[in-house]
């Protein structure tokens, strides 16, 4: 009897199991049945006539440590004087223990690297040996979608989205194909850091208006990268940067922080 009774609990626990398995299957199959609706409803699937383009902020980080503010470095310095008129005093013989050197022992005289390069010096945005102390960001000049008339503009790496299953291997592929591969790359998150609707300007009605999803990606292991399929590119800080689009500065200034 014992054992019938095991046999009948045990039935039952797995049937339980089952059902909340099947439960919590169905309830996924309904979320991503909503979730795909939704994103039907709004334009992400790739018959709608509204284009959906994969952009890519390429940036790479500070190689240096940045300068300190006049002010904090004044501050500082007050701080540490002030923490040595309180701090305690030992013998000079046990000050000295640590100057003494013994047989074999050596000094290496270290001179750190410049902060100005060659690049800074010839103002070379090509390079990304220049401004070590800041982010930069990479700009490619050429045809891209949504430019008038189809002339070569600058922008960042981007792609239209088309078949691909998520945003981010859309924005991979883009800039995949700028690079030649993304060994030297790495994606910061999954889902987007900015949106901005591109309407269409007065001159060029021939292109809708489309939605530009922006990708945050970054430089690793590597000073030098082969850029490709465009007329020209530049690597520039976020102030350089906005020069380049001087009627998105502000939404640029936002969404970038450095």
């Amino acid at each position: 009897m014992e054992g019938l009774r095991r046999l009948c609990i045990e039935t039952v626990r797995k049937k339980g199991g089952r059902d909340r398995g099947e439960k919590q299957r169905e309830m996924q199959r309904s979320a991503a049945l909503l979730l795909l609706r939704t994103l039907r409803s709004r334009g992400f699937s790739s018959s709608s006539s509204d284009k959906i383009v994969a952009a890519v902020l390429f940036e790479r980080l500070p190689v240096v440590i940045p300068k300190i503010d006049p002010v904090v470095y004044a501050f500082q310095e007050f701080s540490f004087r002030w923490r040595q008129q309180y701090r305690r005093r030992y013998p000079d013989e046990v000050l000295g223990k640590g100057d003494a050197r013994g047989k074999g022992e050596y000094q290496i005289d270290y001179v750190p690297a410049p902060r100005i390069t060659e690049a800074d010096k010839t103002n070379d945005r090509r390079s990304l040996q220049r401004a070590l102390d800041r982010r930069l960001y990479l700009l490619l000049n050429g045809s891209t979608y949504g430019a008038p008339d189809k002339k070569p503009v600058w922008h960042f790496p981007e792609k239209i989205y088309e078949n691909e299953e998520t945003l981010r291997l859309c924005a991979e592929s883009a800039l995949r194909s700028v690079l030649g591969g993304l060994q030297h790359t790495y994606f910061v998150g999954n889902a987007p850091m900015a949106h901005m609707t591109v309407e269409p300007k007065e001159h060029s009605s021939d292109t809708p208006s489309f939605e530009r999803f922006f990708f945050k990606s970054q430089v690793i292991g590597t000073s030098k990268l082969h850029i490709e399929k465009c007329r020209d590119y530049v690597w520039v800080t976020k102030d350089e940067l906005m020069e380049y689009f001087p009627e998105q500065a502000d939404f640029f200034n936002k969404m970038i922080i450095s």
